[in-house]
């Protein structure tokens, strides 16, 4: 089979395409062979050497967002079969033909859905539920701003927002054609983060009182503003550094009642199982019901993860890329 590895850190160039033997399941896997595979800016910087989560070890084979067919299972595994499509998130050696992954996280799909749009189930799309829903205790009617509303994660996030009962969804993004996506999703105010006074903007939108739930994955300057623009009592959700820039947070930004939650699946995952269970459910009703609409910005195959990698640090995409087997 074929296997996307890195064996430096730098640029999308370093990523190459390898001949490998097939996995085989250990015990609590399951053997998918790959429909399409979702991938993550996490990866990216993982790739560029930057140790999101912790590590960035090489050699590396990147990990991302997996929907496929069951082609054989592992001892123990008893809750899905072969022949099964599931979509799952495989931490390393995503990028293949076929995977083994952790059948505990494996998430049934109907065989009507598209494997590309099935790819934002398992990271993207419970990463804004649980962050709107745990992390930032959404309530029906508050105000919420997101940062970055046109990636992976934003653009559900958008939708996710205004199912749960939103009042108003502020969206931040880069250019005008993502604000024109993001307006097109559903959101009520949307502001180019690249002005100079696109503080002062958000701020005039919230009447002066700020978001009660702010989901920020950019850091740096727009981390700190970001926690100036949260209300009194209101909630930040910090999920990711895309800029790599992390400012130190001065406590007393946070005296008005302030919170600012760190957010990281994983932590739901192996802490949470049942939230996740539940989350999972709401978001395929949210789907079929046409409340959330999963957007693929292009499927590129297998032998271009390299280009995908461009895409992704252009910051090109609206919504989800993903590789195609």
């Amino acid at each position: 089979m074929r296997i996307v590895r890195h064996y430096e850190h730098g640029a999308p160039s370093v990523l190459r395409v390898e001949e490998a033997e097939t996995p085989q399941p250990g015990p609590g896997e399951v053997l998918i062979r790959s429909e399409a595979i979702g991938v993550t800016f996490a990866e990216v910087q993982r790739r560029q050497g930057i140790p999101i989560g912790g590590h960035a070890t090489l050699p590396g084979a990147p990990g991302g967002d997996v929907a496929g067919t069951v082609e054989a299972l592992g001892e123990g595994v008893t809750h899905l079969s072969v022949g099964q499509r599931v979509v799952v998130d495989v931490d390393h050696s995503a990028y293949a033909d076929y995977v083994a992954a952790d059948a505990a996280w494996a998430i049934p799909i109907p065989d009507t859905m598209d494997a590309a749009e099935a790819t934002l189930l398992p990271s993207p799309a419970q990463t804004a539920y649980h962050a709107l829903k745990e992390a930032g205790q959404l309530k029906p009617g508050e105000t919420v701003l997101i940062d970055a509303a046109s990636g992976g994660v934003g653009h559900l996030a958008v939708q996710i927002a205004k199912a749960m009962g939103a009042g108003k969804v502020i969206a931040t993004a880069g250019t005008q054609a993502k604000l024109d996506f993001v307006r097109e999703l559903g959101a009520d105010v949307t502001i180019n983060y690249t002005d100079e006074d696109w503080d002062e903007q958000v701020s005039a939108a919230t009447d002066g009182r700020g978001a009660d739930v702010v989901l920020e994955t950019v850091g740096g300057d727009i981390l700190i503003k970001s926690i100036a623009l949260t209300a009194q009592f209101g909630r930040l959700v910090f999920y990711g550094s895309a800029s790599g820039d992390i400012q130190p947070v001065n406590p007393l930004m946070l005296s008005r009642m302030k919170t600012v939650a760190g957010f990281a699946l994983y932590a739901m995952l192996y802490n949470r199982p049942e939230a996740i269970a539940a989350g999972q459910r709401d978001l395929l009703d949210m789907i079929a019901s046409g409340k959330v609409r999963p957007v693929v910005h292009e499927r590129l195959p297998l032998v271009d993860a390299v280009k995908a990698h461009e895409l992704m640090e252009a910051r090109a995409q609206l919504g989800k890329v993903v590789l195609v087997p």
